[in-house]
């Protein structure tokens, strides 16, 4: 699912639950450090998402090695990798591609269900949440609420490395474009209300992504070409 929104560069590995033996993915010993205190069901989605990594690292050539969370929990990945991890009830996946390839990405997947009472309000700002009105009118089997909020993670995931800066929920602006013809996936654009980080020499101002809903998920991915 997240590989079909992402360019044929990245290379995607998913996992429903655990890895497909069933059984809970090794981790390295830092790695292991990381979650030492942690419940048993952080320690799951933590191994599961970085054995999703490893082999997404395997696909293109690069040794298994440790992901360890670096400044705001951002994965550390190794020299020459640029990419972006997720996990939801259910559900994990990472992403990798060469930096050669792009200059950064993220990916976000949420359950497809409505967002609890009050968080839109916090999320998403006026001229969003009017256009999620009209966009529930058109296409009402969609969640757009929790598709924003997917929007935003994803957007920040890819905006983080190459900035190293907090990006707030109230300075980026989503347009959700529906799908034609009433089909669950499509296209957004995000407009950044404080100064884009510079790629190639010009000042980036916008983040394109793409969305999809899917076997009870809602997946977002955006990609930074350099």
């Amino acid at each position: 699912m997240i590989g079909e929104l992402l360019p044929d560069s990245v290379v995607a590995v998913e996992a429903h639950g655990e890895d497909e033996t069933g059984r809970v993915p090794l981790l390295y010993p830092e790695e292991e450090a990381v979650v030492a205190q942690a419940v048993d069901r952080r320690r799951r989605e933590f191994a599961v998402v970085r054995a999703c990594a490893r082999r997404a690292m395997e696909k293109l050539s690069v040794p298994p090695q440790p992901v360890l969370p670096g400044e705001r929990g951002a994965p550390r990945w190794p020299e020459g990798l640029a990419g972006s991890m997720t996990h939801c009830d259910g559900y994990a996946a990472a992403a990798v591609v060469r930096t050669i390839d792009l200059a950064s990405l993220g990916i976000d997947a949420e359950p497809h269900a409505p967002l609890p009472d009050g968080v839109l309000r916090l999320v998403a700002l006026p001229a969003e949440r009017d256009r999620e009105v009209e966009l529930a009118v058109r296409q009402p089997s969609v969640h757009w609420d929790r598709l924003l909020f997917s929007a935003k993670e994803s957007v920040y995931k890819a905006w983080f490395p190459l900035t190293g800066k907090w990006l707030g929920f109230e300075q980026v602006d989503i347009e959700v474009l529906a799908g034609a013809d009433g089909e669950r996936h499509g296209d957004f654009r995000a407009t950044l209300l404080v100064p884009g980080p510079a790629v190639g020499g010009r000042r980036l101002q916008h983040f394109e992504g793409r969305w999809a809903v899917r076997q009870g998920l809602v997946a977002t991915a955006v990609v930074v070409p350099h």
